[in-house]
């Protein structure tokens, strides 16, 4: 297997391209720092996308950089670490796990992967949660290698138009720009690789993304091998047409699963992150049988080596495919398994039509494990998939619960993590390696408060800073009218009270439930002394008029007069905005229908960086609350019975009573003292629990070693049989 890069580097800063082509310096800001000092504006004007920097970056720049000493200093000393990062044969999983560390991966698979924002990747949560999995698996040391596919439309790039109306516009990756690189047979072939027995033919081809020491190999279906109406079936994220969805499953599961066999990667189980890859435990199976395996045993070895997590509280969540359809591309692949109706069989849900095969029944009875993403999704799944295992009592399902976390080092401002580090690094030198422990983040209460919150203020005006050079760029680019402009949040003051709200614009998240009482907000918005403002950002689905319908009404208001410029709209909402987001408004809003917030990380990643909390019961926050590092409202009562209203005026009656009367008490120096009490409370009770690696070793103990030792067992009986036979 081989890969190639092009890049016209000087020869003392070659390794810059190595640098640029793994994320790893995405989380990195000393690498980041790197690139930005060759020339500032080139990283800006590229969004901090290095690949793209280096090949666009002005020759005389890279000249200049590599003849400067301290330049040629910084860089010998980032190479130096990123390379001790790269080769170091001990982690926390060889120390805590010796006995497996000569195992073979785990295999992830995800429809999406929210990576870095070259990378469209992603819808939402459920990839931006992917993402993070990956990049502390390579922290940790996790054996993993990683599926996804290779989205060349992206996912939606949003614009809004005069009324308010969301249109998606069609923007392909420059795949030569961006941090993926192409895999070649060791002779300089481009790998063609065909998905087994599914008719017609469809073929793909591979990609590489490096996450630090975890490879994710992204599938691409847009090659001349195949047929036209099949060239884009991985072109775009989610495809609203049926068909179109079944084959991108298709060739997501099966597909994936053959690459990694084309590639000579042997792993020991598989993790499914969401139902979409689920057929990759068929193809599992059918390469089993292939080996003269009998087919219930290769369904049982399979099981024991399957980890599925769902994150769909919401039925309609969930895929099903009419058995008509799924015979038109099946025909072939049933003769080879040998049992048709065993299989569909495995999808049947009695809450569908008869005739219906549904992805997430079929993964978790193909499942050894299943977990849910929170402790009430937990809950959730267990009571919403009791009827595959035909049982009264929910407690009797097996679905456990892994609650979310986010990786801290890419979500945490590195400006934060300087303060914390003068507090705790006396202490605790290598605080940042050990952030999931408690004790580590008992010494935020150490830091100044003046200084914490002078640095929250900085973040503040970074964020109004950077929303308006978003739209000066959109006027100059003749791209945003006057009114589109003013509602991007060019009038925001940022001594007033600043609340966020940026998330997917589907109704159960009910994005406006702060404007149920408008009279009562925009009284809010205009108090003389002690204002509040918001800022709305986030995406409908393309194919959700009512989430559009949301979005116009929030993005009209924003140009209401009446509202005195207290509420704006950020178009195109994605990774690099989102970190300015959370680690710049001062509270986090979420009110999503309870038990429909499975879990839900944006709020995690705010309440590291000091943002306060405002949310309603459900998902996370039922843990994360403690009465000290935010508020909590709403009842966890059954979506049936939801009463917006009363929502509403519970959300109203915080922010007048406690909320905004405790932003503005602030003293003679301007410091909110009761409040930045508030922001170090978020950041010690979130930081620790709720990061991706409190996640990943509760994934690797609870799940992976399981399914890594019966892997194990399995291997070892095989080669028993086969001496016992050669004897």
């Amino acid at each position: 297997m081989a890969s190639e890069i092009n890049m016209d580097l000087p020869e003392n800063l070659k390794g810059l391209s190595d640098l640029a082509f793994n994320l790893w310096s995405s989380w990195h800001p000393e690498a980041q720092r790197l690139f930005k000092q060759i020339n500032a504006r080139a990283w800006k004007e590229t969004a901090h996308n290095p690949v793209k920097m280096l090949r666009t970056a002005p020759r005389v720049a890279l000249v200049r950089a590599s003849e400067n000493a301290d330049y040629i200093n910084n860089y010998k000393a980032v190479m130096a670490r990123y390379a001790r990062y790269m080769q170091t044969k001990t982690s926390w999983f060889t120390e805590n796990y010796s006995h497996c560390h000569k195992t073979t991966p785990i295999a992830y698979f995800s429809a999406e992967y929210g990576l870095q924002h070259s990378l469209p990747f992603y819808a939402g949560g459920l990839g931006f949660l992917a993402g993070d999995h990956l990049k502390e698996c390579s922290d940790m040391g996790i054996p993993l290698i990683a599926i996804g596919f290779m989205y060349s439309d992206g996912y939606l790039r949003q614009i809004i138009n005069a009324d308010g109306w969301q249109e998606g516009v069609e923007e392909k990756i420059n795949r030569e720009n961006a941090p993926i690189k192409r895999i070649y047979t060791d002779d300089g072939k481009l790998i063609i690789l065909k998905v087994p027995y599914i008719e017609p033919d469809i073929y793909f081809t591979l990609w590489n993304v490096e996450i630090g020491r975890v490879n994710l190999y992204l599938l691409d279906t847009d090659i001349r091998e195949n047929a036209p109406e099949y060239r884009n079936i991985t072109s775009r994220l989610y495809s609203s047409e049926n068909e179109r969805r079944l084959l991108q499953e298709i060739v997501l599961g099966i597909g994936g699963v053959h690459a990694l066999r084309a590639l000579g990667i042997s792993y020991s189980a598989i993790h499914l992150n969401e139902g979409h890859a689920a057929f990759a435990a068929l193809e599992r199976v059918r390469q089993y049988m292939e080996g003269g395996m009998p087919c219930e045993q290769a369904r049982a070895e399979v099981e024991q080596t399957l980890l599925f997590t769902t994150h769909t509280p919401v039925p309609a969540g969930h895929d099903t495919f009419p058995i008509w359809m799924m015979d038109r591309f099946f025909n072939k692949y049933y003769e080879q398994i040998g049992a048709r109706e065993a299989f569909l069989d495995l999808g049947r849900h009695s809450e569908d039509p008869p005739d219906y095969f549904n992805m997430t029944a079929f993964a978790l009875r193909s499942s050894a494990y299943a977990n849910g993403v929170s402790q009430k999704h937990g809950e959730v799944a267990r009571e919403m998939w009791k009827p595959l295992w035909n049982v009264n009592d929910a407690r009797h399902v097996p679905i456990g619960s892994i609650t979310n976390g986010v990786h801290l080092p890419t979500w945490i401002n590195p400006r934060l993590v300087a303060l914390i580090d003068v507090a705790i690094s006396r202490t605790c030198p290598d605080w940042l390696q050990h952030h999931d422990e408690e004790n580590v983040w008992n010494l935020i209460r150490t830091i100044p408060d003046e200084d914490l919150w002078e640095l929250h203020q900085t973040l503040k005006m970074k964020l109004f800073n950077r929303m308006r050079e978003a739209k000066r760029r959109s006027w100059v680019q003749h791209e945003a009218d006057t009114a589109s402009v003013l509602s991007g949040g060019l009038l925001l003051d940022p001594n007033v009270l600043t609340i966020g709200f940026a998330r997917r614009f589907s109704t159960y998240k009910r994005a406006d439930l702060i404007l149920y009482d408008i009279e009562r907000i925009k009284r809010m918005v205009t108090m003389p002394y002690k204002p509040v403002q918001f800022i709305f950002a986030g995406k409908a689905h393309p194919a959700d008029d009512d989430g559009k319908r949301i979005l116009q009404r929030i993005f009209k208001i924003s140009q209401s007069p009446e509202f005195a410029g207290r509420v704006a709209f950020i178009e195109d909402y994605g990774e690099q905005i989102a970190k300015y987001l959370v680690q710049g408004v001062d509270v986090w809003l979420n009110n999503p229908v309870p038990p429909l917030e499975a879990s839900g990380t944006s709020g995690m990643k705010a309440g590291i960086n000091g943002v306060l909390n405002f949310s309603i019961e459900d998902g996370w926050w039922l843990e994360g609350y403690n009465g000290k590092n935010g508020w909590s409202f709403g009842k966890n009562l059954p979506a049936i019975r939801r009463d917006d209203g009363a929502d509403a005026n519970e959300l109203y009656t915080i922010l007048e009573e406690k909320i905004i009367p405790l932003y503005y008490d602030q003293s003679f120096d301007g410091v909110p003292y009761e409040w930045v009490a508030m922001m170090k409370e978020s950041i010690r009770s979130i930081a620790t629990q709720y990061s991706a690696r409190r996640m990943v070793k509760e994934y690797v103990q609870n799940y992976y070693i399981p399914a890594l030792l019966a892997a194990h067992e399995k291997k070892m009986h095989v080669d028993s049989e086969q001496n016992n036979k050669t004897e």
